[in-house]
């Protein structure tokens, strides 16, 4: 039985990845290295550490991280200030399918803390979650399945009680390999058939979870 949902972020509820990228494009020409957004097919669901690694190994040790990390929080804080950074179609009502029937829900986020608190409330959703795990809380990045595990210890549920929502490759490696039940909504990048396998299911939108996740209630009343 589903007791917990532990969901992605940037992505997954927001629709934030596609002002990352632009902010990466933005950062690279202030730097004079071209558009750098492409980069992020191959680092969504990393933290910042797992960022940088990936930086130093696509374009040299001298790349400079540190300043291409302050020049897209700016572009995004501008790009974000001046559009907004909308809920993914469906969030907001899946978040109270989930409330009102009382599973517990946590964020699970490769993000920085302050970076994603500010988002979720911002954004209207924070109160939904009565855990939120962010990049910088644990010691590994995803792949690694510490903060699943870590998002499913402090909502007291076993993680085979939890399933994990998720819209990346990294993130449904993470959930799988803590031993959620992971759910794909893919954003910018599509499952291949090797993580396809990992999943629960694969799904269009979070409309298309709530109906998954009413479907599987209605199917265990009747067990």
């Amino acid at each position: 039985m589903i007791k917990a949902i532990v969901f992605d972020m940037d992505g997954l509820l927001f629709d934030s990845e596609r002002i990352v990228k632009r902010s990466w494009d933005i950062a690279g020409e202030e730097l004079n290295m071209g558009n750098l957004g492409e980069h992020i097919y191959q680092t969504i669901g990393l933290n910042v550490n797992g960022r940088r690694a990936y930086f130093a190994k696509a374009l040299g040790d001298d790349f400079p991280f540190d300043d291409f990390a302050d020049k897209t929080r700016i572009a995004f804080g501008e790009i974000a200030s001046r559009e907004g950074v909308p809920l993914k179609a469906g969030a907001l009502e899946l978040l109270q399918y989930g409330k009102n029937h009382g599973l517990k829900m946590a964020v699970a986020s490769s993000s920085r803390r302050a970076y994603g608190e500010n988002l979720l409330k911002s954004g209207g959703i924070s109160d939904f979650f009565s855990v939120m795990v962010f990049g910088d809380m644990v010691k590994k990045a995803k792949p690694d399945p510490e903060i699943y595990q870590r998002a499913c210890a402090l909502l007291k549920v076993e993680v085979r009680q939890a399933i994990a929502l998720e819209d990346s490759p990294n993130g449904i490696l993470s959930a799988y390999r803590a031993g959620l039940a992971p759910i794909m909504v893919p954003d910018l990048v599509e499952p291949s058939e090797e993580i396809r396998r990992l999943t629960e299911a694969v799904l269009p939108s979070l409309g298309e979870v709530k109906a998954y996740l009413a479907a599987e209630a209605a199917r265990s009343t009747t067990r």
